[in-house]
């Protein structure tokens, strides 16, 4: 059952593993025209899938047989394997791949490469093309100047449905291979407004294109982070705008499969973070995975150092008490569990900017409430069942009061503790996870044993 949902869930992608095992045989056969008949009917971003799926030298050999490698495959490809790539295909290939690519593809398939790699992309570009790619690097990384597309399609904002469509229509015209406006500037160059194709095309010819301008117009500037322009995408359900320079003239564009690209990307780094693996992907080198996750298990180490510190400040209760060892594990475990649900709340609600000043104490209130409804509940569980266990009632009322007291900071550790960082200038991702552990492990370590040590010696 699981081969077949498997092999399903592959087809959803184009790519099945029937495929990959026969590109394969006909890389082995050194087949180049029977590889080309099996990829050619596929989209870039499956046949980038494929690549992704065998071992580096299945890709080696494929590349060797195969020369049908081009710019809208390297895009779709993890950023390892493109760098790998990359470096075994000839300057000559290399041109072939990224000529036909737009701007700001070219930005994002050279940015996170290294000097020499950079170069040899660059060098296979024409001379106005590279301007423009070395232009956009010069932008900060996270930038809207570093993900925006040059190619836009403007018009004077005096102009009518006909005169556009003409222009459109014109012979002379380079038009980008998608856009979805015509952005309207003024004599200066300043986006005023921007029109739909959709409504340039049903409007009447003699109707100034000032009259359909769309609602939604807003622009960026070339440094605002690409974070805040996508969440505006999102926010305002828009399809593209116009980027401008600090003269406010207009130089680029960004488009709805970009801002959703760096929309996804934020929050699958978010999730890496969160699981303290980095930035890790599946095509990595067991050393770089193993580089990435090191740092993280170091600290969680030094934390399970810091929670075995404060078990053994009450080692004499735990000899007299042996029950005490059985069930401290349960209070801890409770709070960590706790405490995780409430971080992965309030760190994705930091990222979609749903959780901000305006509202952090009424959602640090209602973490806290669950965590003591939760506390209370699964304390009258657990001091029933530690009575059952041990036949001590008073047991039962120390493992039922730790539970309430942990499940409760759980809540607010789980909240707060992102909220703090994020002010601090740190990923709330990337360091929250530690900090919450440890308090949840620290507090019910510390409520169980020293309420143990108070009532029960």
């Amino acid at each position: 059952m699981t081969e077949h949902l498997d092999e399903n869930e592959d087809e959803a992608f184009g790519v099945t593993e029937t495929l990959v095992d026969e590109v394969l045989e006909a890389v082995e056969a050194g087949d180049a025209a029977q590889i080309d008949q099996l990829l050619d009917p596929l989209h870039p971003a499956d046949i980038a899938h494929l690549i992704e799926q065998v071992d580096a030298s299945e890709r080696r050999d494929l590349l060797n047989v195969w020369n049908g490698i081009d710019g809208d495959i390297l895009s779709e490809l993890d950023d390892g394997i493109r760098e790998e790539i990359i470096e075994n295909l000839a300057p000559s290939q290399l041109a072939e791949a990224v000529r036909d690519l737009e701007s700001d593809d070219v930005v994002d398939l050279v940015e996170y490469l290294d000097e020499e790699q950079q170069e040899a992309v660059l060098g296979a570009l024409e001379g106005a093309d590279r301007v423009v790619v070395e232009k956009a690097l010069a932008y900060p990384e996270e930038s809207a100047g570093r993900h925006m597309q040059v190619e836009v399609v403007q018009a004077p904002e005096h102009w009518t449905v006909g005169q556009m469509i003409d222009y459109l229509r014109s012979e002379d015209v380079e038009l980008p291979d998608q856009f979805y406006h015509v952005i309207l500037v003024d004599a200066r160059i300043k986006p005023v407004a921007y029109v739909t194709l959709g409504r340039v095309l049903s409007a009447r010819r003699d109707t100034p294109l000032r009259d359909i301008a769309e609602e939604s117009f807003r622009t960026f500037n070339i440094e605002d982070p690409v974070g805040d322009v996508a969440h505006a995408f999102n926010h305002y359900h828009l399809i593209s705008a116009p980027v401008v320079d600090n003269d406010d003239r207009l130089v680029g564009v960004i488009t709805i499969d970009d801002a959703m690209i760096l929309l996804d990307e934020e929050h699958e780094e978010d999730i890496l973070r969160l699981a303290g693996v980095g930035e890790g992907s599946l095509t990595d080198t067991v050393i770089e995975t193993t580089k990435q996750r090191m740092p993280w298990l170091a600290v969680n180490l030094v934390t399970a150092v810091l929670a075995s510190g404060v078990i053994g400040l009450f080692e004499d209760a735990i000899s007299a008490i042996v029950a005490l060892a059985v069930l401290m594990p349960i209070v801890a475990s409770m709070g960590g569990n706790a405490g995780t649900q409430s971080l992965t709340v309030a760190v994705r609600a930091i990222a979609t900017r749903a959780l901000t000043g305006s509202n952090v104490w009424r959602v640090i209130r209602r973490e806290l409430l669950v965590g003591a409804v939760n506390g209370v509940l699964f304390a009258v569980v657990l001091g029933i069942f530690g009575f059952a266990w041990f036949g001590s009632p008073m047991l039962g009322v120390v493992l039922a009061a730790a539970m309430i007291i942990n499940l409760v900071v759980a809540g607010l550790a789980g909240t707060g503790i992102p909220v703090i960082l994020e002010k601090l200038g740190i990923d709330p991702a990337l360091a929250s996870g530690a900090f919450v552990t440890t308090m949840t492990d620290v507090v019910g370590f510390f409520a169980f044993l020293g309420l143990a040590s108070v009532v029960l010696l």
